[in-house]
């Protein structure tokens, strides 16, 4: 057994990274729950991001499938797809890179954005339930012209 230094005890080991991308759009497509042309589209928009084949075939790494469950959310809370790509905004471009941190705060401004939304939604249903009149329509006579 080697003896212990002080420049073998410092040393860390290296994080551990993601593999290489290996999903192609029908396997992200299945893990994720959305159709082959949803993730060209999510990527075309720049929400999620592939790496090229030497057969120029789209690769993905796992993480991406994450991201589409979580752009389906936020799909479902009624952002566009300009809107979610802001909320991903700060993501690393680098999806090996992504920290469960990252995510964590991706769903705290995801949840954030529900609540507002459904807050603007709630004032709209108390103004509809209102007594007050909503606009004034003056009944048509039957002497006017149309």
């Amino acid at each position: 057994m080697t003896p212990a230094t002080p420049a073998t005890l410092q040393t860390k080991p290296a994080p551990t990274r993601l593999s290489e991308p290996t999903l192609t759009v029908g396997d992200l497509a299945r893990a994720s729950g959305v159709a082959p042309s949803a993730v060209r589209f999510y990527e075309k928009h720049g929400l999620i991001t592939s790496h090229r084949t030497r057969g120029n075939q789209r690769r993905f790494h796992h993480v991406e499938g994450c991201l589409v469950k979580i752009i389906r959310v936020a799909q479902r809370v009624g952002l566009s797809v300009a809107e979610i790509r802001d909320q991903m905004a700060d993501l690393p471009q680098d999806r090996r890179d992504i920290t469960i941190d990252d995510f964590l705060r991706l769903r705290r401004r995801l949840e954030h954005e529900a609540h507002k939304r459904i807050q603007a939604l709630t004032d709209v249903l108390t103004d509809l339930a209102a007594d007050q009149k909503l606009c004034e329509i003056q009944p048509k006579r039957p002497t006017d012209n149309p």
